[in-house]
Formats: structure tokens, C-alpha cells, sequence
């Protein structure tokens, strides 16, 4: 999800637990509530702070892609970053608030920011240091307008009736009953995948649906058997193809084509080329490119060229190609002779992330 939603449902959920009682004189300065805004700065802030690791990107940007949604977005780790934002916030106050009471605010903030991942493609490793396995339940694009509105004008109104949470509980509610009718297309997408794989006597095929962008009815249908990609991009909601496009974004949608026209097609994860297949196995498994492999759910070949590298043979992940547009993050490896080690290389993409 994009970093400033993040960071907007942090300050939703601190408004929504936000403490407003004015203390009495008798209480110490431990227990002196925050104020409000201090509290939604702070749910704000920690929802923000899970992708501090964008700085891994200095190391290089499949460092970064390996271990993106990675510790910061740990379970286990959590009361530790919130623990730690907690005393930065404290400091940064002068230390007039303590800590403690910066600590609710921060483990909601961290909590809704690993939420609003998890219904994301990409995959958090939710029990980081023990294990780096990535979890995830696709139901949201990375960037949904929609969801963010609804965060957006439960802030606005909460900022206009200050002292009433209502419009921030409301909001949240919208936000999981929009999660709820996301899940519902998820499952159309599952369906149509499973009554595919049946038809197509595909055994032990893996399924995977991924919400795609410009519109929630939006989906890309990955049925893996093997080797081999079967693959739509889907529009759940339409019973009709568009007219033709004539700009970027309405060819985008136009090809999200409906149910019935059965838009699938089959792609070779290491092309169909057989003669050439050997070698291209060859570069795929080579040490060079052993990050990549960690990095790559649904690898495919791209191409095969020749440079002033010699022999380069791309790939890139499924999960990363839109219609319409160069599909991001590709890698390859390239050597001048069949004597010269496999070196990996980058191929710069369409967004500045690439």
C-alpha cells in the first residue's frame, strides 16, 4: 500500500482509541494524557515507519526487493519498534509526555500498517527474525483510490467535530467492509481459475488471483501447472468488451476483458524456443542470479539479445507486468562466451522504483 495511506490510517486508528479525558490536578506527569493531535501525530507517524527499509535501496534494489515488508513488518518485532518510536516521540517532545504514553498510538499505527500490507500481493514476513516466510492475502492493489477516500474523509470529518469519534469508527467500518466485498471478488476470481483448471485437466495446478490497478473488478488469473502460465486479466464486473481506447489509462482498462469472453492465453516460463531452452535454464539457474530467484514468485522469460555483453537472456515476474506498460524490475544475466561466468544485469523500467 501506498506510504501516505499508511501513514492516514495510523492517524485514523489513533483518533479512534485516542484518550480525550482532561486529568486532574492530582495526577502525576506519567498519566497526563496526550493531547489529541499528539496522538494522532504519533499513529500517524509509526504507521509510516514499517517502510523505513526503502533505505536498502542504497545497497542495491534487489537487496531491497528481498527484504521490503521484511523485519520492520514483523509481529514479533513490533512492541520493539513501538517501543523505540515511543521514546523518540518522547524525546522530540522534550520529554514533557513520557513514553508509555506514546506507546499505544505507536503499536496501533506499526499494527494497521502490517494490516493494510497484508491484503497486498507483495508478502510480509510476519514472524521475522524466526522466519522469512512471506504471508499474504491479495485482496487490494498497492495503490486503491477508494480505500483511501474512505480514510480520508473519516480524518476530515473527525478534524471538523473534534470531540466525537464517530466518523473515525465509521470509516473503519467502511474500510473492513470494503476489504469484505474485495475478498468476495477475490473468490469470484478463485472460482473461474478452479472451473478453468478443470477444463483444462490441469492436476495439481497452482492458482494464484492478484488485484490489479484502476479498478477493484480489476484481477490477473495465474494458473501455474508446471512450466506453464495460464494467465487472464479479468474485469468481474463487465458483461461486454469496451469500445476501442485511444489513451494510456483506457487501454489499461480495455484490457481487463469480461468473464465470458474466456480471454486467456498460455506462456512458457522459459519460452517456447526448445532448441534454446537449455541454455536459458542454464542462465536461470546460475549462481549470478540466485537473488533474483529469491525475489521472483511467477518468473518468465522475457527475451533473448545480444550486446556489448554478449549473450543476455531477461526475465521478470507476473506479479510486476501491467497491460500496456514494460513490466518492472527485470533482470538478467549475460556472459561474452560459453567459457565466461553468468553476470547479472538490470534493465532500468518505466517508474523511478525500477
Amino acid at each position: 500500500m501506498d506510504p501516505l495511506t499508511h501513514a492516514l490510517s495510523g492517524a485514523l486508528l489513533a483518533r479512534i482509541a485516542a484518550r480525550t479525558r482532561i486529568p486532574s490536578q492530582s495526577q502525576s506527569e506519567q498519566n497526563i494524557a496526550l493531547p489529541l493531535r499528539l496522538q494522532i501525530a504519533a499513529g500517524f507517524a509509526a504507521a509510516a515507519f514499517p517502510d523505513v527499509d526503502f533505505a536498502l535501496r542504497l545497497i542495491d534494489t534487489l537487496t531491497y526487493l528481498n527484504w521490503h515488508q521484511g523485519p520492520t513488518h514483523s509481529l514479533i518485532l513490533l512492541p520493539l519498534w513501538a517501543w523505540l518510536l515511543a521514546w523518540l516521540f518522547s524525546w522530540l517532545t522534550q520529554r514533557r509526555y513520557s513514553w508509555k504514553l506514546f506507546f499505544l498510538p505507536a503499536c496501533l499505527g506499526i499494527a494497521i500498517h502490517i494490516a493494510g500490507d497484508l491484503i497486498t500481493s507483495y508478502g510480509l514476513m510476519l514472524f521475522a527474525p524466526f522466519s522469512t516466510e512471506r504471508f499474504s492475502l491479495p485482496l487490494v492493489f498497492v495503490i486503491d483510490p477508494w480505500f483511501s477516500l474512505i480514510i480520508v474523509a473519516g480524518l476530515v470529518i473527525s478534524w471538523r467535530y473534534p470531540r466525537q469519534r464517530i466518523a473515525a469508527i465509521t470509516a473503519l467500518a467502511s474500510l473492513c467492509g470494503y476489504v469484505f466485498f474485495l475478498w468476495t471478488l477475490h473468490q469470484q476470481a478463485v472460482e473461474i481459475a478452479i472451473r478453468y483448471a478443470d477444463a483444462q485437466a490441469l492436476p495439481k495446478a497452482h492458482i494464484t488471483v492478484l488485484p490489479q490497478p484502476l479498478s477493484p473488478f480489476h484481477w490477473k488469473i495465474i494458473v501455474q501447472h508446471d512450466e506453464t502460465y495460464h494467465l487472464a486479466d479479468m474485469n468481474l464486473r463487465q458483461s461486454q468488451g469496451q469500445h476501442q481506447a485511444t489513451w494510456l489509462l483506457s487501454k489499461m482498462t480495455a484490457a481487463y476483458r469480461p468473464i465470458l469472453e474466456n480471454n486467456w492465453h498460455i506462456q512458457q516460463q522459459f519460452g517456447d524456443d526448445s532448441t534454446n531452452k537449455t541454455r536459458i535454464r542454464e542462465a536461470w539457474l546460475s549462481p549470478a542470479f540466485e537473488s533474483f530467484r529469491v525475489f521472483a514468485q511467477f518468473p518468465i522469460l522475457e527475451r533473448t539479445d545480444t550486446s556489448e555483453l554478449g549473450l543476455c537472456i531477461w526475465f521478470y515476474d507476473l506479479r510486476f507486468k501491467f497491460p500496456e506498460l514494460p513490466p518492472s524490475f527485470r533482470y538478467g544475466v549475460c556472459r561474452q562466451d560459453d567459457l565466461s561466468d553468468w553476470q547479472m544485469v538490470r534493465r532500468r523500467g518505466l517508474f523511478y522504483i525500477d
